[in-house]
Order: structure tokens, then sequence, then C-alpha cells
């Protein structure tokens, strides 16, 4: 079975002024996120600002998002690491705190070989019984999991179960669905591939969209599913300015200003992040507005 099917929200860790974690305004987005028909919490992703936190910290606010989710959709929480070791700790700290599966990007920096991340992601899930979605983001990291890598995992580990595709690269992406031949579950690493990678055979998106568009994210899925993919596309083609500018700079310093922007409190950022640029604020300002004229509705938690 599916961990999740539609869009999952890779969330912010929202910040008071000081730096630290708002366990209160992390409560109150998640709240608004589940209300908003999402249908996963990824926690302490990059978007969470993961490589910033401490190790407790990591921990905390997985539990934390354990809690506060209270099983009204599942939680996956992001444990990855480019220590081995390391990775298999916050795993088995995540299980413990009752997360319903794991996000493990690949070792970054260390730049492992296809042989290296076989062993990597093995280690992993033989030390947990979490299912476990790999997550290939090589813009970040350094490394590719190559298609035919991530389909021999999904043959041979039984709970390596998906794969998270931010490669951008929809060829290697077809390569991947056509070896792992029904063994892994894919979703989108890239809001403006929702639509491309549902056709391949992918079942989501997880989804810095969703932060401030959880509905109109889990529509543009949804309509898919549904066998409705005329308007999926259409979904995906009105949201796609916004979305752009939700990465004008690196993720996710524009979506905690856009969330900021829509009073949605989510905080500062922890260095090395710095905020945004003034004109990338207009940016955002101008789009947020164009899109709420667009679906007619305010964003944010706004009624």
């Amino acid at each position: 079975m599916s961990l999740f099917t539609g869009a999952g929200v890779a969330i912010v860790t929202p910040m008071h002024e000081d730096g630290s974690v708002n366990y209160e305004k992390l409560q109150q987005l998640i709240d608004f996120q589940v209300e908003g028909g999402t249908d996963s919490i990824i926690i302490c992703g990059t978007t969470g600002e993961s490589a910033t936190l401490s190790e407790q910290e990591h921990i905390d606010v997985i539990r934390a998002a354990v809690e506060f989710t209270d099983h009204r959709i599942p939680v996956i929480a992001g444990t990855g690491s480019n220590s081995t070791d390391t990775a298999i700790y916050l795993t088995k700290e995540a299980e413990k705190a009752g997360a319903d599966g794991a996000l493990v990007v690949t070792p970054y920096y260390n730049k492992a070989t296809q042989k290296g991340l076989i062993r990597h992601y093995t280690e992993i899930a033989k030390n947990t019984s979490l299912p476990i979605i790999m997550y290939n983001v090589g813009s970040r990291t350094g490394i590719n999991i190559e298609a035919a890598t991530a389909a021999t995992l999904g043959k041979t580990v039984d709970n390596i179960v998906a794969i998270k595709e931010a490669s951008g690269n929809i060829s290697q992406i077809a390569t991947l669905m056509q070896l792992a031949e029904g063994s892994l579950d894919l979703y989108s690493g890239n809001d403006d591939q929702i639509v491309p990678i549902l056709s391949l055979g992918g079942i989501g998106v997880i989804s810095v969209f969703s932060n401030i568009c959880p509905k109109q994210s889990h529509d543009i899925v949804a309509e898919f599913l549904a066998g409705n993919t005329a308007e999926s596309c259409r979904l995906q083609l009105d949201a796609l300015p916004l979305i752009h500018a939700l990465f004008c700079e690196v993720n996710p310093i524009p979506v905690k200003c856009a969330m900021n922007i829509l009073g949605m409190e989510a905080g500062p950022l922890r260095l090395p992040l710095t905020e945004i640029e003034p004109q990338h604020t207009d940016l955002l300002r101008a789009e947020i507005a164009a899109y709420e004229a667009k679906i007619g509705s305010k964003l944010g938690f706004a009624k």
C-alpha cells in the first residue's frame, strides 16, 4: 500500500524571531494543511531547514508533527544525512516518534558511487520497519540516483517503497518507471512538473507550493488521477507563475517570505540562508495577487 496518494506538503519549520522553533505556529500550520486537503505532512525536509536543525531539534520537531497531526494524515519524516550512521539514527528516532514513513535524501557532499548508494539505502532500511522514500535532488546533493540504481533498490529491499524525483530529468524518470516494473511509487519533487510526472505513473507530489496552496496542489493530483487530465493540466499551468516565483531564490527563502506576506508567520530563516531580496518580495506579492484573482479566493489563513 502506498504511503499516500496526492499532494504532501514539504512543510516549513516556523521560527521565532530569535531563531528558535515556533511549535505553536507549527501546530497551526499543520491544522491549516489538514483542513486544506493536504494528503501528507513531510516534516524536516529541505523546506523545513533540516540542515540547520540540531539532531535534538530534528527529533523534537518530528515528534511534535506526529503529535499535532494526530493520525489525521500520514507524517513522513526527513531523516537523510551524508553519514549513513546518522541517517540510521534519525530514522530509528522517527520510528519511535510514530512517523508513518521516512524521506531519505542521497548522502550529500560525499558523492557516493551508485554502489555506495545501494549500500547506504540498504543499511538504513535494514535498521527500521518504516517505509522509505528515496529523495533524488542532485542540484542540492551533487549526486544522482540513476534509474537502474533506484529500480534495484525498489526490487530488492522490501521497505524501500518510493522515490521523490527532483532531478528534473523526465527521460531518466521514464526509464526508472520502466525498469522498476511497479516496485516503486513515484512522487514529483518539483511543483512545476506534477502533471508530467503523473503521466509517467506518478501518484503525487511532495510540494513546496502546498505550504500556501494546499487545496490547489491537492486538486492538481486529484483531477489527474480521476481521469480529468485537461483540468489537471489547466490547474498546473494556472499555478506556474506563482510556483516559479516560489523558487526565485533558493528554497525555502521565497516560500517563507510568501507565508509571511500572507500573515502565516513562518518567521525568519537560519543562516546561511538570508532574507529575500526586495525585488523578489515584490515579485511574490504580485504573483500571489494575480493567482488569488485567477482562483477567486484568498490564500493563507484568510477565509
